[in-house]
């Protein structure tokens, strides 16, 4: 068991989540770029220097805003494949929970998935959280490909394609065929640009709303994968 909190901890944990509450209400008013430290301090009532010793830059502040809007959108991911008891039911849910949680926080969905924040050069820190929405997509298809429910890929992929797949499989699901984890790869793409398509406002006018064309979608993306119907 983890030994509990100090009052000091306790008091670090409470006004760090008052910075990056501000922070976000800064996303959505301003945009990332404008991102300002010195806003946020005038805001709480803090002088700057006080906030520094929590972020000591900008960038420090945008990483955790970052590193917690990916693992908010990987938890909202993990509860809702764990809710499914079939492959397609799963990715169903899965593509679900990313659309949800992309329209309920379209700020920080454009903080990750939309265009890069001048300046800004990602750390490796944030590699693990990002990963866990690809890997958890990537983990259906394996599980089905290993109960033998996924439909067999036909056509063979080109050999620099194959040696990426290949390394992919490698370290993240082993045995899996170079032709499904392209398929794979393909899927969650689609799936992302489908989301960004709708958050961003690219299909107003047309697929609009949204939601029959995203479930078409996801639908095709689930046979492109060879997940059972």
């Amino acid at each position: 068991m983890n030994a509990p909190r100090t009052a000091r901890e306790r008091a670090r944990a409470e006004i760090t989540r008052e910075i990056t509450d501000a922070a976000r209400r800064q996303l959505a008013d301003s945009g990332a770029p404008a991102l300002s430290l010195r806003a946020i301090a005038r805001e709480l009532g803090m002088v700057s220097s006080a906030l520094y010793r929590y972020f000591p830059s900008r960038d420090d502040l945008l990483t955790a805003l970052i590193i917690e809007a990916y693992n908010a959108i990987g938890d909202e991911v993990t509860v809702a494949v764990g809710t499914a008891d079939n492959p397609r039911a799963q990715w169903r849910a899965a593509a679900a929970a990313v659309r949800h949680w992309a329209i309920v926080h379209p700020h920080e969905y454009a903080l990750l998935y939309g265009s890069p924040v001048p300046g800004y050069q990602a750390p490796q820190t944030t590699i693990e959280p990002a990963s866990r929405v690809p890997l958890g997509l990537l983990g259906i298809v394996h599980r089905a490909w290993e109960s033998g429910a996924l439909a067999e890929a036909q056509g063979s992929v080109h050999p620099d394609l194959a040696a990426q797949s290949a390394d992919i499989a490698r370290q993240f699901a082993p045995g899996l065929p170079d032709a499904v984890v392209v398929r794979m790869v393909v899927a969650w793409t689609q799936l992302f640009g489908a989301v960004s398509f709708e958050v961003f406002g690219q299909l107003n006018g047309t697929m609009d709303p949204a939601g029959p064309f995203f479930d078409f979608a996801v639908d095709a993306m689930a046979d492109l994968m060879g997940l059972p119907a």
